[in-house]
């Protein structure tokens, strides 16, 4: 083998170097020069300003809110999805090794373009007209608009987005399931453990490294969240429902502060930056203690 790959000639990489140079390297080098000049969208790399875009972007009051709000939506919503997803691929898992319509089922969210979800949600949840107020006010629970407060508006956002990603989780997981050597779980049933003392020290053990992984994944989706908050919310009621993406997006292409907008996403992506290599590192200890 060590033969073979000495022989393989190194300029069978250079398409891969150019590639990462044209979609990743050129891109952040602009990025770093956006965030280091006075730029607006007419006139992009401007005089040079140093860190004061950087500063700017600080010291603002509705940024760094919004990425509390980032973290704390992209925590939330990928934690709580993968419970959800988790709990559903065990219930896939006893039914059976074939989805069939189940398998199609799931898929449709996933399938959906994002602002046709968000635009669905919204008519749904509209307070004049809406199948969620009309359905309430037959009931006599009310008039409910939960767009119209802040805690109402982010968890609508959980929810929409719940409703999106848990069957990429499911499937997910499901798919690991399925690795999950029968032998153990008949050894299992024939010692007598029950199903739920075979779920928690045979399954979720084995299947705890594509978890954490999932995980990160969702985790990182989710703190790029910004089409579902464009058309449902559009960052309220207030700033509310703000997150860093959106709010990188109205600095940018609403008010025009180019060089500001790109000093906002370079922080941004540190943070998330963080959090990755926390989860990375954490995905690495649990695949090392399973093998």
């Amino acid at each position: 083998m060590s033969a073979v790959v000495a022989r393989t000639p190194s300029s069978l990489s250079w398409p891969l170097i150019a590639a990462l140079l044209v979609f990743s390297a050129f891109p952040f080098a602009y990025l770093i020069g956006l965030a280091l000049t006075e730029s607006t969208l007419a006139r992009p790399l401007g005089a040079f300003t140093g860190l004061d875009n950087l500063t700017e972007a600080l010291s603002s009051t509705a940024f760094k809110g919004s990425l509390w709000r980032s973290t704390l939506f992209a925590l939330t919503a990928s934690a709580v999805q993968l419970v959800l997803g988790t709990a559903l691929a065990l219930l896939l898992a006893v039914r059976g090794r074939r989805l069939g319509w189940t398998g199609v089922a799931l898929l449709l969210p996933l399938v959906t373009p994002p602002v046709m979800v968000g635009v669905a949600w919204k008519l749904l949840l509209a307070p004049v007209g809406g199948a969620l107020p009309s359905i309430a006010g037959t009931l006599g629970l009310g008039d409910p608009n939960p767009l119209g407060s802040p805690t109402g508006a982010m968890v609508t956002l959980l929810v929409i987005d719940t409703w999106q990603w848990t069957p990429f989780v499911t499937l997910l997981v499901y798919a690991a399931l399925l690795g999950v050597p029968r032998d153990l779980l008949d050894a299992a049933r024939i010692d007598g453990a029950s199903s739920w003392q075979t779920v928690r020290h045979i399954v979720l053990p084995l299947v705890a490294g594509t978890l954490v992984a999932v995980a990160l994944l969702r985790m990182i989706i989710a703190f790029k969240l910004f089409d579902i908050v464009y058309v449902v919310t559009s960052g309220g009621p207030g700033f509310a429902t703000t997150l860093s993406s959106f709010d990188i997006y109205r600095t940018g292409l609403q008010q025009f502060q180019v060089g500001e907008a790109a000093a906002a996403t370079i922080v941004f992506s540190l943070l998330v930056g963080v959090f990755v290599t926390v989860v990375s590192r954490l995905h690495r200890r649990v695949a090392g203690a399973a093998g």
